[in-house]
């Protein structure tokens, strides 16, 4: 459907930057699923590139970003957050989740430090949905969190890198996530587009960033071929003729790719199980984290495309496998033999 509309749309006159009829109505398609009315909405091109920019967009000069320790900017981002000029205020993380009572004594201790002033200052939080490592906030946390943020006035900001999976996978709806945060982005490279991310300004507490455009282009991040991600986002958020189940927001492609994709991935996780594999933690999301004799791992990387996360002890290896909307039942089953003759 995505490819379709690229196709259909290409020989098409538009403007640039984003300026497009179809990111337009991209945009307003994603205010009605976000139920955000005034939400401000940009599109760009990848994961990495939206943290950097929204983050310094957010932040003062002299500020920082509070994150769990595992966060995606703090770990897997070869460093393009300080690369800005902001410090990554890593915190201790519980199962890859920043918790409230961890961000809590963090600001106390910085506050009554007489000595803050000569320290990166604490300017926003950030945390991922789902977490590095599989695991999901609850509608209740995600509320504590942004209470928390609220109380000691930091913007909240969410990456949605794969959030189709984990709106999929919880108890947190796209609305409610669009209420708890100040801004987050909606990831479509990793759930059926080519390329993009829909960066969205929720305005609630903490309006647009001052200068967001420039900053764009400042970063390298603004596509001449704005339409690119508009066109794809456009179609993510139509409804999906091959999908008849649930209500009218359930039905958009979007959210049809995450659901198919957590059905893969329970799958998986039964596979895995059968196999005698150890799981590092429960994950309900669709990257599942299991413990594998080294010999082993390195056997089955010769048959099986998956990550070797790194160590777990001297005798195993932890290893990541991942579905996605695109995980069929013959890939699964494909997996299963390999498990069984290794």
């Amino acid at each position: 459907m995505v490819l379709q509309h690229l196709v259909e749309t290409n020989a098409e006159i538009s403007q640039t930057y984003g300026f497009d009829r179809w990111s337009e109505t991209a945009r307003e398609k994603i205010r009605q699923a976000c139920r955000l009315d005034e939400a401000d909405i940009y599109f760009l091109q990848g994961g990495t590139q939206a943290n950097a920019v929204v983050i310094d967009s957010l932040l003062r000069s002299y500020e920082g970003v509070v994150c769990a320790e595992s966060g995606h900017i703090n770990v897997h981002e070869a460093g393009a957050v300080e690369a800005s000029g902001h410090r990554v205020i890593a915190l201790a993380a519980d199962q890859g989740k920043l918790t409230v009572a961890e961000l809590e004594h963090y600001m106390q201790v910085y506050l009554q430090d007489e000595s803050r002033e000569h320290v990166a200052q604490p300017g926003m939080v950030y945390i991922t949905f789902p977490t590095e490592m599989g695991t999901l906030y609850t509608a209740d946390e995600l509320a504590a969190i942004y209470a928390t943020c609220r109380r000691y006035d930091l913007p909240l900001f969410v990456d949605g890198a794969r959030l189709a999976y984990g709106l999929a996978a919880g108890d947190i709806t796209l609305p409610f996530l669009a209420r708890h945060c100040d801004a987050f982005y909606i990831g479509g490279t990793k759930c059926g587009a080519l390329c993009g991310e829909a960066v969205v300004f929720t305005k609630h507490h903490v309006p647009t960033p001052r200068g967001i455009f420039p900053n764009i282009k400042r970063h390298g991040a603004l596509s001449a071929k704005g339409r690119l991600a508009g066109v794809q986002f456009d179609a993510l958020f139509s409804p999906d003729s091959a999908d008849g189940e649930g209500t009218t927001e359930d039905s958009l492609l979007y959210f049809r790719l995450g659901r198919h994709a957590i059905r893969m991935a329970m799958s998986l996780k039964d596979i895995l199980a059968q196999a005698g594999f150890r799981f590092y933690m429960d994950s309900p999301t669709n990257q599942q984290f299991v413990i594998i004799p080294n010999a082993q791992a390195k056997k089955l990387k010769t048959q099986v495309d998956f990550t070797l996360w790194g160590p777990y002890d001297a005798d195993h290896m932890l290893c990541r496998f991942v579905t996605s909307w695109t995980t069929t039942d013959a890939d699964l089953d494909a997996l299963r033999r390999i498990l069984s003759s290794c």
